[in-house]
């Protein structure tokens, strides 16, 4: 199995805590992310996320021999498609994985904005279709179909868009659009891959029918056996056969001691009154997905260990703590990070979405570390290139490990606690 490995664009901001907006730690009255650690410490800087910044994230991921980047949606990070879009040009070969929302935006108009952005980037472009599980952020942008309806929506649009790259002009009409003639000036080539995740029965058959790739958050390996037997199993009755992604955080040393050093520091930074109020936030999501890594979080106490959230060898919970979405990672070794990347990965994961704190050194950490380690065991065999090739190719480019200013961001004050709840890919 060809494995691929993704990186992810920090768009609310970043640092060596836990940090973000609307999917992260809670906000203080300054609209910045609030950390139990002393104000005047490293640790609780924040790196905004401006272009200069996201730009050495980005070159970071290609020099480290990821193939893509996801870039989160939501009220709380930079737009995917204009931020991904301005760095098409600082970079090479990377690809981008655009979240984005159907039923904010016309399905044709995306299929149209998709199109162009493949012709631009010369076919970097990947689309993750982000329904969205939390009621209150679909209603800040206009959207107040309930849960399963917005699911259905979702296959509606996916099948104007395709329609709209067909090269045909396309008629639909269902329940939620009507659309007459739909087309693009030229069908996108090649066509992006569609990467869509959901855990509820409504979510299963979109993703059977539509998606490219499913995507999964990082549960224990048994449960995502399970995922993937249910989604195969759909996807079958539509003749269809689906690839396998997982979203994961990544914390990679030359020790497991190290690893886990570094896991308690995350965990010390956050209060637990912080904890206790995004739970409760988070608690309220209808997204199925959320509620499964909410429940894995059962093991938290204050003033406790990180290893009191390892719920797997090497898997720990302890970032769903105070962030929505993807809330665990692989702690450990270069040699066990790739342990559990081969156990995913027998399991028919052949995707590989992840992320650290912070974005930058942490896309080093796991370019210098995991990946050697994977390919001296040959997983890599047949699709990846040679370190030394994909040094050389971005030698050009500025993917150093020096950081632009991390000078705390201003944001809007008094946010409330529904804007903490989960509101991206991410």
């Amino acid at each position: 199995m060809s494995l691929k490995f993704h990186w992810f664009l920090p768009t609310s901001g970043d640092g060596r805590s836990i940090v973000g907006r609307g999917h992260s730690v809670p906000l203080g009255a300054d609209g910045l992310p609030a950390p139990s650690a002393a104000e005047t410490s490293a640790a609780t800087a924040i790196r905004p996320p401006d272009i200069d910044y996201l730009a050495q994230v980005a070159q970071a991921a290609e020099r480290n021999g990821f193939t893509g980047v996801l870039t989160p949606t939501g009220t709380h990070c930079e737009d995917a498609w204009l931020v991904t879009a301005a760095l098409i040009r600082e970079t090479q070969r990377l690809n981008f994985l655009v979240a984005f929302r159907p039923g904010v935006t016309s399905p044709t108009l995306s299929a149209q904005m998709a199109a162009t952005y493949q012709r631009v980037s010369r076919g970097r472009l990947m689309l993750n279709v982000v329904t969205g599980g939390q009621a209150d952020e679909q209603r800040r942008f206009g959207d107040h179909l309930p849960h399963d309806e917005r699911y259905a929506r979702t296959g509606e649009f996916l099948s104007i868009v395709r329609g709209a790259w067909s090269g045909t002009p396309y008629d639909f009409s269902g329940d939620y659009y009507k659309v007459q003639g739909a087309t693009v000036m030229a069908p996108p080539e090649p066509r992006p891959d569609v990467y869509f995740g959901g855990s509820s029965p409504a979510a299963g058959p979109i993703a059977a029918r539509y998606a490219d790739v499913y995507l999964t958050w990082g549960e224990p390996p048994a449960q995502v056996a399970d995922k993937i037997a249910w989604i195969r199993d759909l996807a079958a009755d539509q003749g269809r056969i689906l690839r396998f992604g997982i979203r994961l955080h990544v914390i990679s040393r030359d020790t497991a001691r190290e690893a886990w050093a570094e896991a308690d520091k995350l965990l010390s930074y956050l209060d637990p009154n912080e904890v206790a109020r995004a739970q409760r936030v988070l608690g309220r999501s209808e997204s199925v997905g959320q509620q499964r890594m909410q429940a894995l979080h059962q093991n938290y106490r204050e003033n406790g260990y990180a290893s009191d959230l390892e719920i797997y060898p090497n898997l720990w919970a302890g970032v769903g703590l105070v962030r929505g979405g993807a809330g665990t990672a692989l702690v450990g070794s270069h040699a066990e990070v790739a342990d559990r990347i081969e156990e995913y990965a027998s399991l028919g994961i052949s995707e590989f979405i992840f992320s650290g704190y912070p974005h930058l050194e942490e896309a080093y950490w796991f370019g210098e570390g995991v990946r050697p380690e994977l390919r001296r065991r040959g997983v890599l065999a047949g699709s990846d290139r040679s370190e030394a090739s994909e040094r050389s190719e971005t030698s050009g480019a500025s993917g150093t490990s020096k950081t632009s200013g991390a000078s705390k961001t201003s944001g809007a004050p008094g946010t409330s606690e529904e804007e903490l709840a989960l509101s991206s890919s991410g």
